[in-house]
């Protein structure tokens, strides 16, 4: 459990808090990302918002490698995120969530800043992470918050779909090829092109 600077646009009484996956405080995280998300997208990426939110089984966001954080006020979960292991260095963050009724208070800020800092403590030196075209305030987040984009920023955003982006930890230079290709592998694997898959 983590208090919160009550200077830092959050309130006196908001709390982190690790929890699994399948715990009831990642409920409603989960449940509202979802909706949103179908929202957004509806089957743009070929499948409901849903299946993405189920990907992963909760063990991989459970120590050592991962970690699912929620943000409570006064017991209520307003905001949290994840992250899973990408690789022996990075981290890759998942789930940001704020709730629809919290916004524009600077927690999803907190929720990145809080999960850079465990990562730190789990030993990754560099945090992954992608977002999608119709996401636009997730993409100046991450801008805002050192991110370096791994892809071309003068391109339309539904030219590029994945938005990924790294950020060091540790203040070292980024492999950014090194993350790319990892990165790309991992989309091949999720989304064959039609020659592989046949």
């Amino acid at each position: 459990m983590t208090l919160l600077d009550p200077g830092r646009t959050a309130s006196t009484d908001d709390t982190f808090v690790y929890v699994g996956a399948d715990d009831p405080l990642a409920e409603p995280l989960l449940v509202e990302l979802a909706q949103e998300y179908d929202a957004r997208y509806g089957t743009f990426f070929g499948e409901s918002a849903s299946v993405e939110i189920r990907r992963y089984p909760a063990e991989a966001f459970a120590a050592p490698s991962g970690a699912f954080v929620v943000l409570l006020r006064g017991g209520v979960p307003i905001a949290g995120g994840a992250f899973k292991r990408f690789d022996e260095r990075t981290s890759e963050l998942k789930r940001i969530w704020t709730s629809a009724a919290h916004r524009r208070q600077g927690l999803a800020r907190l929720v990145v800043d809080e999960l850079e800092n465990e990562s730190r403590r789990r030993g990754y030196d560099r945090v992954f992470l992608t977002t999608g075209p119709r996401q636009p305030e997730a993409k100046e987040l991450y801008l805002r918050t050192g991110y370096t984009p791994l892809f071309d920023p003068s391109r339309s955003p539904e030219e590029i779909i994945i938005h990924a982006f790294a950020k060091s930890l540790d203040g070292s230079a980024l492999d950014v090829p090194g993350i790319t290709a990892a990165h790309e592998a991992a989309l091949l694997q999720r989304f064959p092109s039609p020659s592989e898959s046949d």
